[in-house]
């Protein structure tokens, strides 16, 4: 997957994962199981989730090894019998996934995935899964929020020097063009997913130069086709007009100067005094991209206030999800060996068994209830079933999608999402309901769960 290898990985996971697979092997617990993993509640001003990182969980079950040296690690740690190493060491991941595509919106309480296979195999899954689902649907939706603020001009993914580390950033490049940017600055991602890759140039080449000028002279000499110059290094409007003294100089030559790009100050009056200086010299054609520490809230302020900014450089507030930087995803064992289980914790009650989840559209297309019910359930007339099998016997069924794909995807199923759901502060709750068959079998389960526990002595 993307130049590295999953066989290396084995032990990117919590212990207690490994210390309760030894116990379910020494207890000769071999049955199949079925976890579900599912957000409980979304963080404050989000109406709706993206489902992202499948890809990533499919490639590392079907690659999932412990290899020689990770089983010598165990070995010496002193804490695990040599049957459970042995069985480590030929250990394969033989289950299924059923799984929301990636791309789509997902609600509260809905199984974004769920995992059937032995319980050793399913329990080992957990880290690694709430690890990819946290992440990258957390960085997929805000920047979502980013991309809808935009209202159709242009987000470019700015994050990776401000991510959490390397793999944070090469997630998060790719999930903000899942959720629309127009590209990234991370040039490996660019080469990794195969998205389109841009950038300016930074305050320290314009002040390498004696001239401000004289930077702009050098840069649209290097990159004629693609010249965007960096204007506020010293004051904006002085660099805007020496900008187009350069445009001007480019057309001469048979070019077009593409952009200025604006990084600090009042951004919303100087966006606005920058277009005026490029219309009344007949350069309508140069954009104004702006950047410096914006989220969607500053973006929705900046068009509001009718700033004339064509698009945006996004990095931090995307890259760490800066108002919402943890989703409260759980990974629940729903069935056992036939029984349906369930959790009964307060305020964290789990939904028993396989389940599917079931959308209904208006007259109009737009998305108006979701239905939770059992996967046997025959789906209702007028809904679609949401979850797929998407692994088999631990082989990946068919062709993972592209990213241009899944981006496509996304994009039409933001379409369907009635607008008082996108809404960057207080959206209402989407409608989610369960079905009455499930229902029923929560209250069997539990009643049967509440009758074994007061046979024990």
């Amino acid at each position: 997957m993307n130049g590295f290898s999953y066989a290396e990985h084995a032990l990117l996971t919590d212990l207690y994962e490994l210390t309760m697979a030894q116990s379910y092997l020494h207890e000769g617990m071999g049955g199949q199981a079925t976890f579900s993993l599912f957000a409980r509640e979304f963080p404050k001003n989000r109406g709706y989730f993206i489902s992202a990182g499948l890809e990533e969980i499919l490639e590392y079950l079907q690659e999932l090894r412990f290899s020689s040296e990770a089983i010598d690690y165990l070995r010496s740690m002193k804490l695990f019998s040599e049957q459970f190493l042995s069985y480590l060491q030929n250990f394969r991941f033989k289950g299924e996934v059923w799984a929301i595509p990636e791309g789509r919106i997902y609600f509260p309480n809905e199984p974004v995935l769920e995992v059937t296979a032995s319980i050793i195999e399913g329990q080992l899954a957990e880290t690694i899964l709430l690890n990819q689902v946290n992440l990258q649907s957390i960085v997929a939706t805000k920047a979502a929020r980013c991309f809808t603020a935009a209202q159709g001009r242009y987000v470019v993914d700015f994050s990776l020097r401000r991510t959490q580390g390397t793999d944070a950033g090469m997630k998060v490049a790719r999930c903000s063009y899942l959720a629309g940017f127009s590209a990234t600055s991370n040039v490996l991602a660019g080469k990794w997913y195969g998205m389109p890759i841009t950038g300016t140039m930074a305050h320290s080449f314009v002040t390498s130069f004696e001239h401000e000028i004289d930077a702009f002279r050098a840069y649209a000499r290097s990159f004629p086709d693609r010249t965007t110059l960096l204007i506020d290094t010293y004051d904006t409007v002085a660099g805007a007009h020496k900008a187009v003294v350069v445009a001007k100089e480019m057309e001469f030559q048979g070019y077009k100067l593409q952009a200025v790009r604006l990084d600090s100050g009042d951004l919303a009056t100087l966006s606005r005094h920058v277009r005026s200086i490029f219309d009344s010299e007949g350069l309508g054609y140069v954009e104004v991209f702006v950047s410096g520490g914006l989220d969607e809230y500053q973006v929705e302020a900046l068009l509001a206030d009718g700033a004339p900014v064509d698009g945006f450089g996004i990095g931090t507030q995307v890259g760490v999800s800066g108002d919402a930087p943890w989703l409260d995803t759980a990974y629940k064992l729903v069935k056992y060996d036939g029984r349906p289980v369930l959790k009964l914790s307060t305020g964290k009650v789990s939904l028993a068994d396989e389940k599917q989840v079931f959308r209904y559209n208006d007259a109009d297309g737009m998305f108006s209830e979701d239905t939770i019910g059992l996967r046997g359930d025959i789906c209702p007339q007028g809904a679609e079933p949401l979850l797929s099998k998407v692994m088999e016997g631990g082989r990946i069924l068919g062709s993972l999608p592209e990213l241009t794909d899944i981006r496509h995807r996304f994009k039409k199923e933001l379409s369907c999402l009635p607008n008082k759901y996108k809404m960057l502060r207080n959206p209402p709750a989407y409608p989610v309901t369960i079905a009455d068959e499930l229902q029923h079998l929560q209250k069997e389960a539990q009643r049967q769960r509440e009758q074994e526990e007061a046979r024990l002595p």
